[in-house]
């Protein structure tokens, strides 16, 4: 396997695929000189901050956890470095010819160019088919449209250079996948209560939803099935902070029916519902993308108009009973006295007179409203094209900050979930500007470090605080800013750095016991299904339990013996894997439906004509491929990890 990337993601990806597949993996990489500085901008005065915190709490997290200092542990597969077969690092500033036939291109079974730069992940896919027809590769793209016609024409390049590839098989496939849209779904539901978590792939809906039990001693309603049991600490995390070192207090993936019936009290991810659902309607003018028409004029202005058609009605009803005329030519009188253009009532009775006066008086007031009127449609649809300003009155809302690649994905499933935003962000030319306005979404331009930023976004009445902005101390000060206007606010960070992301983890949960703290990586989510990809799989999504990560993908029985000739019972193995849906073998998810397998006959075995939906543990989804042997895992799903050599302390 050769990884080609020049971020965390590119190191995480290479230890997936050592770690939990046994793989040969060969990084390439910038040299430090050539890597891309990441932003490090005001770190003095957060990281001053958050000293003083974690030393106020020291003594009670070190009394309470016993877990030692944040970050002090070695993380998984850090000892016996030298050990088994190691990651080759080889430092290059371009993916070209020579590298990478340096790098065995030719007799490598997969590539993955996972680089920032779109344009230098899409040159090197071409230089590395034109290499090797037959390789398999696997795309870090940002812009949807332009892989899917990029993947279409590497496969096409590899049909015609080599006839007899099969193209229902996996092993000259190009994947083209983002990043971003893999881990937005697991931030978008971070930011809500309850919220469920989703994973979409064609016309597959998976739901999955975190349940607590209905009293004390009961268990969760597990829905289809249930995915996972949360930590026993109810509402956080125990232990390692809910990862994999959490022990028999931390999460359990995929449990056996009895642990679920005896885990009373615990928490559950339950999945809800699978379903095929066909693409959505494209929203009209009107919609959510179109101009504001319902809301053109403001509340004043639309009782003063009110309060003059009011008036105007109250007169033709008094000119009725004072002069016995029909209603409508009563009415059509008084309307020509307000805009002035009636014959004076001379020679009239006294009330006909009175009534011309009060006309008159209602049309001098209509003339201010008229132009009013005017003004603030003119402003309403050139501020169309504008950003909005939080409203007075907002709350209940999310605060996002950060709209760049994932901040802008994230925004927009937040909008799907018609859930309110207010977004903030420092780069008045940032990419996600344009969905805001387009999606008419609150925004606030400024530096979130500086005061009265947080305030603009009503962080005090919102719901939560999704901090994703590139740079990790930047995520840490607005959070601890937050949390200092608003306790119990929900607060989910992006960081980068997994040891100083666990010691920001413990000691905000110290601090706040009473409000819920996440913190999420990006690369972290979105490792397991690139790399899943590169082994031949079609991984659908992943979405994260605590600190642990549980995939789902999409399987051919036939190419799996594990699972060939099995009821979905008999296959499934507590800890690793779970048969959740089933489809026809060789048939697009985006063209066919899954029915979850709670509806298949009972006795209905799994054969070679079937493809399955399976959830699965990184190590399961590696022994179901062959590429680890099978261990005895318990319902944690944990095993000793195969010792490795770290390639990057940031994994």
């Amino acid at each position: 396997m050769i990884v080609c990337g020049d971020d965390v993601l590119a190191h995480r990806l290479a230890a997936e695929l050592h770690e939990m597949y046994g793989e040969r993996v060969t990084l390439l990489v910038p040299a430090p000189g050539d890597a891309p500085d990441r932003p490090v901008a005001r770190r003095g005065r957060a990281m001053a901050f958050f000293g003083r915190v974690t030393a106020a709490v020291t003594r009670t997290a070190a009394g309470a956890g016993g877990t030692g200092a944040p970050g002090s542990s070695a993380g998984p597969g850090t000892s016996g470095a030298g050990q088994g077969r190691s990651i080759r690092v080889v430092e290059t500033t371009e993916a070209d010819d020579d590298v990478l036939l340096d790098a065995g291109i030719g007799r490598a079974a997969a590539l993955a160019l996972v680089f920032e730069d779109d344009e230098r992940n899409i040159r090197a896919a071409l230089t590395a088919r034109r290499l090797n027809p037959r390789v398999r590769l696997v795309i870090r793209l940002y812009n949807r449209k332009l892989g899917q016609h990029l993947a279409t024409l590497l496969d096409q390049a590899a049909a015609v250079t080599e006839p007899g590839l099969d193209p229902e098989k996996p092993d000259a496939t190009t994947t083209v996948l983002s990043d971003a849209d893999t881990a937005a779904p697991a931030l978008a539901a971070t930011a809500v209560a309850g919220s469920k978590k989703v994973i979409q792939a064609g016309g597959l809906l998976l739901h999955a939803v975190d349940r607590t039990p209905p009293a004390r001693g009961e268990v969760a309603d597990p829905g289809l099935c249930t995915l996972a049991l949360l930590s026993s600490t109810t509402s956080d995390p125990a232990g390692c902070e809910g990862s994999e070192r959490s022990g028999e207090l931390g999460p359990r993936l995929l449990p056996g029916d009895a642990e679920v019936a005896a885990a009373t009290g615990r928490g559950i991810v339950a999945l809800e519902t699978v379903r095929y659902e066909g693409p959505a309607q494209a929203s009209g003018w009107l919609g959510a993308s179109g101009l504001p028409v319902g809301s053109l004029f403001s509340r004043r202005l639309r009782w003063s108009l009110a309060g003059v058609l009011a008036a105007v009605v109250g007169l033709s009803l008094a000119s009725t009973l004072t002069t016995g005329d029909h209603p409508l030519h009563a009415a059509y009188l008084i309307l020509l006295d307000v805009f002035a253009i009636g014959d004076p009532a001379v020679g009239e009775p006294t009330s006909r007179q009175l009534l011309q006066i009060l006309a008159g008086f209602v049309g001098l007031l209509l003339l201010p409203l008229v132009i009013a009127a005017l003004l603030e449609a003119f402003g309403t649809f050139r501020s169309a094209t504008t950003l909005r300003r939080p409203p007075r009155g907002l709350s209940g809302h999310v605060v996002l900050l950060g709209l760049g690649k994932v901040g802008t994905r994230v925004l927009a499933r937040l909008r799907r979930m018609n859930i309110p935003v207010v977004c903030v962000e420092a780069d008045p030319e940032a990419r996600g500007l344009a969905l805001a306005r387009r999606l008419r979404v609150p925004t606030v331009i400024g530096d979130v470090t500086e005061e009265g930023v947080l305030e603009a976004a009503r962080i005090h009445r919102a719901r939560a605080l999704l901090a994703l902005t590139s740079v990790d101390i930047t995520n840490l000060e607005a959070a601890l800013h937050a949390r200092s206007i608003s306790p119990e606010l929900r607060v989910a960070l992006r960081l980068y750095d997994d040891d100083f992301a666990t010691a920001v983890y413990r000691t905000l949960r110290t601090v706040h016991p009473g409000a819920l703290t996440r913190s999420r990586s990006v690369s972290h989510l979105a490792a397991p299904s690139f790399a899943g990809a590169m082994m031949g799989r079609q991984v659908l999504g992943a979405i994260p339990v605590e600190r642990r990560v549980l995939l789902f993908a999409a399987l051919d029985v036939a190419d799996h013996p594990l699972l060939d000739g099995r009821t979905a019972a008999e296959a499934f193995e507590p800890g690793a894997w779970r048969v959740i849906a089933r489809g026809d073998a060789g048939v697009p998810l985006s063209r066919s439906g899954y029915g979850p397998v709670t509806e298949l006959p009972a006795g209905r075995v799994l054969g070679p004509g079937d493809r399955v939906v399976v959830a699965a543990t990184r190590r399961g989804l590696a022994e179901l491929h062959g590429r680890r042997p099978r261990q005895g895992a318990d319902a944690t799903g944990t095993a000793t990890p195969p010792a490795t050599a770290l390639v990057d302390p940031r994994i």
